[in-house]
This record gives C-alpha cells, structure tokens and sequence, in this order.
C-alpha cells in the first residue's frame, strides 16, 4: 500500500516535494520487459542516447543546480559543481567502457581464436544517498545504462525531487522509459527493492551500517552482483608542513566541505604532539571565518545546514558524547537556529578521551589526535575499521612513500585534502569502507561479466588418449 512521502527544505522548513511511495515488484516487471530490447541495441546507440541525456542535462543546468541546493541545503555554487559532475560523467564513462571492457581477440593454434567480450547482467537496482543526490546515484546509473543494463534506481527519501528530475532527464533525452524506472520511498521501498527475486545486482551508496545490512541480505545469491560504495572515518596527517596557512585551509577544506557531509570528508586530523599549536590556530581562525547560512545567500557560503533537523540532532548527540569521554573542544559545535539544521564548524581534541568509537560522524566534525612520531601517525591513521580516505600534508617524499604503503584506504593523496576524488580514476575503499567493487572509472567492471569463447574455422575433434585402438580385434 502506497504513502504520501515529502521533502523539506533544510533552509527554511518548507515542503518542496510531496508523492507517493512505489512499487517494487511492478518497476522491476517494467526493467525486466525492456531489458532484451535495451541490451540488443549497439554500444554506439547507448552511447548517443547518453550524450543526449547529457545534453539535456546541460540545457537545466541552473534549473537543476537550484533544486538540489533546495533539497539538500548545500551551497548554490556547489550543487552548480555536482551538475556539473552529471555531465561530465557521461564522456568519462564511455571511455571507462571502451578501456575497461574492449574486445579482445587472441589468435591460437590451428586456426582457433580465444575472444573475450562483455555481457550486461540484466535488472540493476540502483540506490542513492542524500548528500549528492544526483552525481552519485547518476556515477552507477550512466555505466550501467551503457552496459546494456536497465535499472531501477530508488533517491534517497530525503532527496527525491532530484531523483525525479534526474530521471525525467533521461526520459527528455528519449531513453526508453522501461529502462530506467524510479521508486520513489524510504528504508521500506529500499529492502523491497533489494529483496526482488528478479533483479541481477544492487549498486550502493550509502552508510556502512546499511552496507553491512546489503551484504548479509545478498549473502545467499551470489549470482548478482553487489557494489558497495560506503563511508569513512578518514585520516589527514599533517607533518612538518612549512606553509601552515595552507596546511590549514587543506583540513578546513577535508573536514567541513558539504557541512562534513562527504563520505571522504577528513573525520581525524593527525599531528605531532607539541608541535600543534600553529596548525591548530590556523585552523581556529578560519573556522571563525566560515559563512555557514543559506544556499542562495549573497555572499555564498562556505556550508549550509545538514540535510534535517533529525540529523543535526544525532550530531549533536555524537558531540556531546566526544566531550563525555574527556574530548577538549577547540571550536565548539553550536546550532544558531533550533529549528533548522544549521551547525557550526566543530573542532576537538580526542587524545586523551577514553574509548573514542570508531565510528563516521557524517557532519561538520573535525577530531585532533595527537602522536609522538611518524610512525605513531600512520598507526593512528589506520587505527580504523573503516579504509577509504586518508591524506597526509607536509612531510617528505620518502614519508609520502612510507604513508601509502602501510595506510589502508582506497584513496591516498598527498598535499590534497581528503576529499574531491577524480571521475576518471577509480574510487572506492577497504575494510568497512566498501566490497572491494571501486566506482567511478571502474564502475564498468561491475556493470558488465567478461564472457570468453573459443572459436574455429571449422569442426575439428581429436581424443588423444583413453581410447581403445578400433583396429584391434577382441578375442
């Protein structure tokens, strides 16, 4: 039985969206009936439809931008940068496709050929998170698409005024509507979706605890694919870094772009115990410079509110248990209005608070954690189930060596914030960070199976042995 679901504006508390929840079993019927028609279509045709979505994509760019900075609550010029990303998506993935699933031809002996040529699965379902709510949804639904897949893709129900505008992209751009279908709905409609008997795979963004969920339910069909692309509890190490203002805009910018709200956001600000001072008032002072307010202020913010009032509460919570457990702050986390959920940039020192968890605060917190040498900071930084993000600013090259060698994440940089990871390479983490299926340039991998065949020119058998001789006679 459908429910009316609505979105709130974080901004203002205004309803900018109200529908009713789907149907699962009839969306995957819809994708399951266009999928042969879909998948029988040449690549080149997949990829002209797609570069028309971009198009279309493109000509409401502002118009597009504007509603994911209502919905969301991030800044006007970010969400301009994510549209931005929707489109550029589509190039990058048809050369994601070309490199990563080409033809290959081997020529063996006796005339023989050993192929290697690439399937889509059939029905992907496709699950999208609120923080971007249409670049990264868009970054399974764009390879999967020109894989040959149909997909079903359920918005965050936090977000699904951008998921409809999305999808009716696609419908602008004259993709078969059968082959991207959208289900509007919660945490209901979601475990409806993931549990259909008819669908091939699930491509997943989201909180790792819902990941883990994924797994187990998927646990017992491992004959469709699972892509988990989940959160961090990141490491930024800053080590004798000699322009520290730089150093200090590069943590600002890892821990509070998005208002904190990125999976790759830096959670856990390492340094050398007694030589903090400069970095940490560095920071201080530009936390006090920070504009956080509505997306569409004049001047533009730096954040915005989180995505809703529960959420800022939950922050809060988180906070005050960091504190509880003997964390100093620097920059305390206030809530300037009670009713929105606006939060300032938090900063806390943890290094002597007791039984910190390890756990994604998903909001503007940045925690310090002070080390007595290098060797200490990358045990710091890997001190962590999780494995997505880490980066460390300052230190040598030979450092920078050691630090990728023995830091578990999926994505290391140096000099760079955490976050801002390419499109055109892969992306994706370890441990509690994801399944080992990275995104981005290769989400081709997981939106098609290679399939191998060996061919002749002709009809040709021979057994070698295990054969009795036919010109032998038995007596």
């Amino acid at each position: 039985m459908s429910q009316r679901i609505t979105s709130i504006e974080p901004a203002t508390g205004n309803e900018i969206w109200s529908g009713e929840t789907g149907d699962a079993v009839a969306e995957v019927a819809a994708a399951r009936a266009a999928f042969p028609g879909w998948a029988a279509r040449s690549t080149a045709y997949r990829f002209e439809a797609l570069r028309r979505f971009a198009n279309v994509v493109r000509k409401k760019d502002k118009e597009f931008a504007t509603l994911i900075a209502r919905e969301t609550g991030k800044p006007f010029w970010e969400t301009q940068t994510e549209v931005a990303a929707v489109i550029n998506k589509v190039d990058i993935s048809i050369d994601a496709y070309a490199e990563r699933t080409p033809k290959h031809s081997i020529e063996a002996a006796m005339g023989n050929k050993v192929t290697v040529r690439h399937k889509p699965h059939g029905v992907l379902a496709v699950l999208g998170p609120y923080n971007f709510p249409a670049h990264l949804p868009n970054g399974h639904i764009v390879p999967a698409l020109i894989a040959g897949n149909a997909v079903v893709f359920k918005p965050s129900e936090k977000t699904p005024a951008t998921g409809e505008f999305l999808v009716q992209c696609y419908r602008d751009a004259g993709v078969p509507e059968g082959v991207i279908r959208l289900l509007q709905g919660g945490p209901d409609e979601g475990r409806a979706l993931a549990g259909q008997p008819d669908i091939d795979g699930l491509l997943f963004t989201g909180s790792a605890r819902a990941g883990q969920a994924l797994h187990k339910q998927f646990a017992d069909t491992p004959q469709k694919i699972l892509a988990l692309e989940l959160g961090g509890n990141n490491p930024l190490v800053v080590w004798n870094a000699k322009d520290v203002e730089g150093a200090a805009t590069i943590a600002v910018q890892s821990a509070y772009l998005s208002a904190g709200q990125r999976c790759t956001c830096a959670r856990r600000l390492i340094v050398e115990d007694g030589k903090e001072g400069p970095l940490l008032d560095a920071i201080a002072k530009m936390i006090d410079r920070i504009i956080v307010d509505d997306p569409f202020a004049n001047p533009q913010p730096f954040m915005g509110p989180v995505i809703d009032n529960a959420t800022a509460q939950h922050l809060q919570e988180q906070w005050m248990g960091l504190m509880m457990k003997g964390g100093k702050p620097i920059r305390r986390l206030d809530r300037p209005h009670e009713d929105r959920p606006y939060l300032t940039p938090a900063l806390i020192d943890v290094t002597d608070a007791r039984d910190v968890p390890d756990e994604e605060i998903f909001g503007p917190v940045l925690q310090v954690i002070r080390v007595k040498d290098f060797g200490a900071a990358i045990a710091a930084a890997n001190a962590t189930r999780f494995g997505l993000a880490a980066s460390l600013i300052g230190g040598t090259q030979e450092q920078f060596e050691q630090f990728w060698s023995h830091t578990r994440a999926g994505v290391i940089n140096w000099n760079k914030p955490t976050n801002g990871a390419p499109s055109n390479a892969p992306f994706g983490g370890v441990g509690l960070s994801g399944n080992h299926r990275p995104s981005a340039f290769y989400a081709a991998d997981y939106c098609a199976y290679p399939v191998t065949s060996v061919t002749g020119d002709r009809v040709r058998g021979s057994i070698a042995q295990g054969l009795r001789d036919p010109n032998m006679v038995e007596g």
